[in-house]
């Protein structure tokens, strides 16, 4: 049994570029880039009469909120993901593919690194055990490196959910996207006036799937087509109503604090980004062909995953190697937010980024390696997405460990060998009567 969602109007699909786009391309890993600088600044260690501190910086600056206006790239990360999500489903059906094949392939590429990546930090928090560091510090290292597994949760969860989404799209564009939006702010309105905090998780699939829909319209050509004062216009607008937000106090001024849970802010600054991101995107594309932003581009595009998955260990690598050579050698580590911190962070940030620009080359072959024949059976992929988005949300909820990256990889194993086809799976050795 396969999916076919075809559109339902007689309306034909746009054809896909024959072409990457390498502005996008080049735009995206842009995005990558200011995720890793965006966490690696914020990472705080300090040593106390107990030992050392893992403490986030960012925490009661003042400073963090306008890095965020800068470095808080999310939302056009996912516009990008639909972008490069739908033409890659619409080449796919244009071949005869199916949605199935789709969401397998999707799950393959997100899930295979995720798989090792989570398995490689379990076998260090259970040698970290073993060797007698503090509980205390194990459960912050576990807690810290699970917080980023949101995005692969929920980017899982729009990828998989993409060919719904196109059909929808291919209907009724405007109605969906506008039903996904006002749904965000809905969520937004009942957690303000209920004081439930909880609610607001809701939006992780509201407002992501809003921003990815965004996404189908660039993909379409249709933001690209209006011209350049409706563009400007829709950019004004969304500044705006965004900075009336933050005067009238309905959203926080920090992005961050936007993006946990996520608030419907975070849609107006995927317009603010999109619309910016349509009007340069010939200079992008002339800029991105140039020797050096090629290259960058291409280093990161083959191992986006696997930079994303592998920068927090690498940070966390880091705050313990720091720990440690203050307390062995007795000099103090600076405070945080002080000048001297500050003078350091340079070297830290350069350090973060050569270093998991290392690891992931290491390791880049989990996220390009060719994926295995998908399965033709709709049950077995929609389990297999939703046993993956188990794992990874047991990671997020309960926090790292070592019994619960056991199960989280077991689930993801379980996901993945769901998503390959019967014929592909290796057969018994019962199966040829030997024992």
């Amino acid at each position: 049994m396969t999916i076919a969602l075809a559109p339902r109007t007689a309306a034909p699909t746009p054809p896909p570029p024959a072409q990457r786009d390498t502005g996008i391309d080049f735009v995206r890993a842009l995005c990558v880039l200011g995720v890793v600088l965006l966490h690696s600044i914020m990472v705080g260690v300090t040593l106390t009469a107990s030992g050392p501190a893992f403490t986030n910086a960012s925490d009661g600056t003042s400073w963090i909120a306008p890095l965020s206006w800068m470095l808080q790239v999310m939302p056009l990360f996912f516009v990008i993901g639909g972008f490069s999500g739908l033409l890659a489903y619409r080449r796919l059906r244009s071949r005869g593919g199916t949605a199935t094949a789709f969401v397998a392939g999707r799950l393959h590429r997100l899930l295979r690194p995720a798989l090792f990546t989570i398995a490689v930090v379990g076998i260090s928090l259970a040698v970290l055990t073993i060797v007698g560091v503090p509980a205390d510090i194990i459960v912050t290292a576990g807690f810290r490196y699970g917080q980023p597994l949101w995005f692969l949760g929920v980017f899982v969860l729009c990828q998989a959910l993409l060919p719904l989404l196109a059909a929808a799209h291919e209907r009724a564009p405007l109605r969906t996207i506008a039903l996904l939006a006002l749904a965000a702010v809905v969520v937004d309105a009942l957690r303000a006036a209920s004081g439930f905090e909880g609610l607001g998780f809701l939006n992780l699939a509201f407002v992501w799937m809003a921003l990815q829909q965004l996404g189908f319209f660039l993909a379409d050509g249709r933001i690209d087509t209006l011209s350049r004062r409706v563009r400007m216009l829709a950019i004004r607008a969304a500044t705006l109503l965004l900075a009336l937000t933050f005067l009238t106090g309905v959203y926080s001024p920090d992005l961050i604090a936007n993006i946990n849970p996520p608030t419907a802010a975070l849609i107006l600054v995927g317009v603010i980004h999109t619309g910016a991101l349509s009007l340069n995107r010939d200079r992008l594309e002339r800029f991105s062909r140039r020797p050096q932003p090629a290259a960058f581009t291409n280093f990161v595009t083959r191992r986006a995953m696997t930079i994303y998955l592998w920068h927090m260990p690498v940070l966390l690598a880091m705050a313990g190697i720091t720990a440690t050579g203050a307390l062995l050698t007795g000099i103090p580590l600076p405070a945080l937010d002080s000048v001297a911190w500050w003078a350091g962070r340079p070297l830290w940030l350069a350090t973060a980024l050569i270093l998991t620009a290392v690891v992931a080359m290491a390791f880049t072959r989990f996220e390009t390696q060719a994926a295995p024949e998908a399965t033709t059976s709709a049950p077995r992929i929609v389990l297999g997405s939703l046993v993956g988005l188990i794992g990874i949300v047991l990671l997020l909820a309960l926090s790292a460990s070592v019994a619960t990256i056991v199960i989280a990889v077991l689930l993801i194993a379980g996901a993945l060998r769901l998503a390959r086809s019967a014929a592909a799976l290796p057969v018994p050795r019962a199966a040829f009567g030997i024992a």
